[in-house]
């Protein structure tokens, strides 16, 4: 379960950003637009949409573009997320995803679900990563 500290931060604020970044997706063919926003270890707050392709295959998952955006706009490491829908609804990452977002997070970093807040270890458990590579080379 996520801890206290997620109350650190404005989930609704997150989630306006979300919801912003969610009106500007492509989406001709699934009609389905999806906007993520999350919060920097600096302070940032960066946002994405999905943008799809024909070749269904090349499209690309708003996570996707919201690390694109991470590494444009200064690097970093993600410490909350959210993601919605074109209501506004909460959705969850799919596996590829969290595998991306785990990539770029700090430990601890929290994702606002449809069950609500959790850490990003509790929606990828024993994940491989950076800090996996890390412990390895330094056991060596």
């Amino acid at each position: 379960m996520a801890s206290a500290s997620d109350s650190a931060y404005d989930w609704d604020a997150l989630r306006a950003v979300a919801l912003s970044a969610m009106e500007k997706a492509y989406v001709p063919y699934s009609k389905f637009p999806v906007g993520v926003a999350a919060i920097v270890d600096d302070g940032r707050i960066i946002s994405g949409c999905n943008v799809e392709n024909a070749s269904y295959g090349l499209t690309l998952c708003a996570e996707c573009t919201l690390v694109s955006t991470l590494h444009m706009t200064g690097g970093g490491k993600l410490v909350a997320f959210t993601c919605v829908d074109g209501n506004g609804g909460a959705l969850m990452p799919c596996g590829r995803c969290r595998q991306l977002l785990y990539e770029h997070s700090a430990e601890g970093m929290l994702l606002e679900t449809v069950s609500g807040i959790k850490t990003i270890d509790e929606v990828i458990p024993d994940a491989f990563g950076p800090r996996t590579l890390a412990a390895y080379h330094n056991a060596e």
